[in-house]
């Protein structure tokens, strides 16, 4: 019979709903269970393409002898990091203080009931190896911990919960300085690996944000290490396995430094900010690879990621038929009888099957190995029919719930690109999402933060704000609509009421009116996805030199200062604060379009076609009303007319694109 979870939303949570163990989705019911009959509470935090979540859960939590064990000793609560990042925040930073050890998925603590932990781990076998101790035989001898060790476990816990109060940033500076800034490109061109590209070594991850910083800072100061930093990286990676060849997009990570195998799920929230990243690297370069990666990225994320009521899905699964990577793999037996002798000889030493196996000693995962020779009509033929093939294997699992932060930021990502090369199926893909997000997942002026098979819930975080904020930014950039303007205002407004600190500065990560937990983060470092707090100030600082609204840029303001001493004592792990700090120090350059017709999407186009980080550009045809006393500019006399202002300070009106281009290139 399937247990609780069935009813979830969570495809996670689903997966595990025919477990023998009595699972409990994160709720009151299983916290006063443990409450009332005294258990310790077994937490797996875990989410639905993780390959080793599936191997725990085949080991263990299908074993009936393990789930037995569970059953009697403890409270079992299952948990999607992916739905509760609030939970997966706090329950990894705990897992750090307790071992001293990095954390990731699966995660496994041991709760008092009260939501404190006491033991914890990642992965464990069943049984007892890879140095580590079987689950089997460590449940037994937690649950008598609990029972024979409560002083020392009260003490433990008291000195822990201090310990995540401490990580809560005090206030800082009073004054913002822009030192952090090139202290950050210093320390990233130490970590810098320059044969391979990326930061740092084996596994090794994408890390889109600090690339768009440094490539920002290219773009603003010149210099070649900053472009060197960005182009050998996003070059290897285009050329890697962690990119997949045939069907766009990129995987989560590479295991190794060379990019070659990927741990191989695909993650939305990779592939929007490398959407962008690219597109934006591709305006500095005009790199032929970096066009391909974004239009094959593109196509990829339409076809296989976007539903039919529109929003975009979560991933795709590192494994199929229970084999990590089975769906992406090939022999050079399989792919000469599928394409031809021709179409072999320009594809084979391209993506290295006339080598050796890369993966597992018996398969090959592509990746461009050599400099393509040959007709490109046979080696995208070639291609083509590989991808006709793979199609027809069996897929991957595709976690189809519906996430308010990781939709946001790709959105960011298909806009950013159709902005970029003119893309206008693109842009419609993203108005689509940001479309379903405000008709089905914003009620009651709030946002729920998850949806899946009709039903959206669970209260919104920092980043579903933050992120989609940020991407209606981006969209009125493109074509602007006022329904977009009036949900950024919006969603503002909800920053500022339900996570801002209004004492000491700064977003909560959960709202005001969220469920009590035994911490409440304030996040700032960059992670997989970058800090909410850095996108919150950035996104609220260009809203509010948009509409002139001191509000924001005051709020924006009071989360740099109180984050300020942290990112200056570690400035490269913080790339959206950073970006937020250079614009409140430099406030940004908008440059407002008013005309009509193909002369003001001509004007737009070309102000677009160069990369500059530090300007927005809004294109508002003659017939937009109701707009804010800031972009309410008269209709021109001429065809079109631009505004330039920075901070409090506009230019006369201009009639002629050259100038306002050239005011563009020289004025900072």
């Amino acid at each position: 019979m399937p247990n609780r979870l069935a009813q979830e939303t969570s495809l996670y949570l689903q997966q595990h709903a025919q477990n023998p163990v009595d699972w409990y989705p994160w709720g009151e019911q299983a916290l006063r269970l443990a409450r009332e009959h005294d258990k310790p509470i077994l937490l797996s935090v875990g989410y639905s393409a993780c390959h080793w979540c599936h191997v725990m859960a085949h080991e263990s939590f299908e074993d009936e002898a393990v789930a037995a064990q569970m059953n009697r000793l403890f409270v079992n609560i299952k948990v999607d990091r992916e739905e509760r990042p609030d939970l997966d925040q706090i329950y990894q930073s705990a897992h750090h203080m307790l071992t001293r050890r990095n954390g990731g998925w699966p995660l496994t603590m041991f709760l008092m009931p009260d939501g404190t932990p006491f033991f914890g781990g990642t992965y464990f076998p069943k049984t007892s190896r890879y140095n580590m101790p079987g689950f089997l035989d460590l449940l037994p001898r937690i649950e008598q911990a609990y029972r024979e060790q409560r002083g020392e476990i009260a003490k433990q816990n008291a000195s822990l919960l201090a310990a995540l109060a401490s990580m809560v940033p005090q206030p800082g500076a009073a004054v913002l300085e822009r030192a952090p800034i090139a202290q950050a490109l210093q320390e990233l061109e130490r970590i810098f690996d320059r044969t391979h590209g990326g930061i740092g070594r084996a596994p090794k991850f994408p890390h889109p944000y600090e690339f768009a910083f440094c490539l920002r800072r290219h773009a603003l100061e010149g210099g070649a290490a900053a472009l060197e930093i960005v182009n050998t990286t996003l070059t290897r990676m285009a050329e890697g396995g962690i990119y997949d060849h045939l069907g766009g997009g990129f995987a989560r990570y590479s295991v190794d430094e060379t990019w070659t195998i990927p741990h191989f799920e695909k993650m939305l929230y990779d592939n929007g900010p490398l959407l962008a990243l690219y597109a934006d690297a591709w305006r500095v370069t005009q790199a032929p690879r970096y066009q391909s990666v974004c239009e094959e990225t593109a196509a990829w994320v339409m076809r296989e990621m976007q539903s039919s009521e529109g929003g975009y899905y979560s991933s795709l699964d590192a494994d199929s038929e229970h084999v990590e990577g089975k769906f992406y793999v090939w022999t050079p037996q399989e792919v000469q009888a599928l394409i031809t002798p021709e179409e072999y000889a320009v594809l084979a030493p391209h993506y290295g099957l006339d080598g050796a196996p890369n993966f597992e000693h018996e398969h090959w995962h592509l990746r461009v190995s050599k400099p393509f020779e040959g007709d490109p009509a046979l080696l995208a033929s070639a291609r083509a029919k590989l991808l006709a093939t793979r199609v027809k294997r069996i897929w991957p699992g595709r976690d189809e719930k519906i996430l308010v932060s990781w939709n946001a930021l790709m959105v960011t990502g298909m806009a950013r690109a159709a902005r970029v090369f003119d893309q206008p199926a693109w842009l419609a893909s993203a108005r689509r999402a940001v479309d379903f997000i405000r008709g089905t997942m914003w009620r009651n002026q709030r946002l729920l933060a998850t949806y899946k098979d009709g039903k959206a819930h669970l209260n919104a975080y920092l980043d579903d704000y933050a992120f989609l904020l940020d991407a209606l930014i981006e969209l009125m950039q493109c074509e602007f609509r006022a329904s977009d303007l009036d949900f950024a205002r919006a969603l503002a407004e909800c920053l500022l009421d339900q996570f801002e600190d209004r004492q000491h500065g700064g977003f909560y990560f959960v709202s005001h009116d969220h469920e009590k937990l035994i911490q409440r983060t304030k996040p700032g470092f960059d992670n997989a996805t970058p800090s909410g707090n850095g996108i919150a100030a950035f996104a609220l600082q260009r809203l509010g030199h948009l509409i002139g609204e001191p509000r924001y840029l005051q709020a924006a303001e009071r989360a740099l200062k109180l984050f300020y001493d942290s990112l200056a004592a570690q400035p490269s792990a913080h790339a959206s604060l950073l970006t937020a700090l250079e614009e409140a120090l430099t406030p940004p350059r908008i440059v407002v379009l008013r005309g009509s017709g193909e002369a003001l999407k001509y004007w737009q186009r070309e102000l677009v076609a160069r990369y500059r980080p530090d300007t927005m550009v809004i294109a508002l045809a003659n017939d937009c009303a109701d707009l804010p006393p800031a972009l309410a500019k008269p209709a021109p006399a001429a065809a079109v007319n631009a505004w330039l202002c920075q901070g409090v300070v506009c230019l006369p009106p201009l009639a002629d694109l050259g100038t306002i281009a050239r005011h563009l290139d020289t004025v900072r």
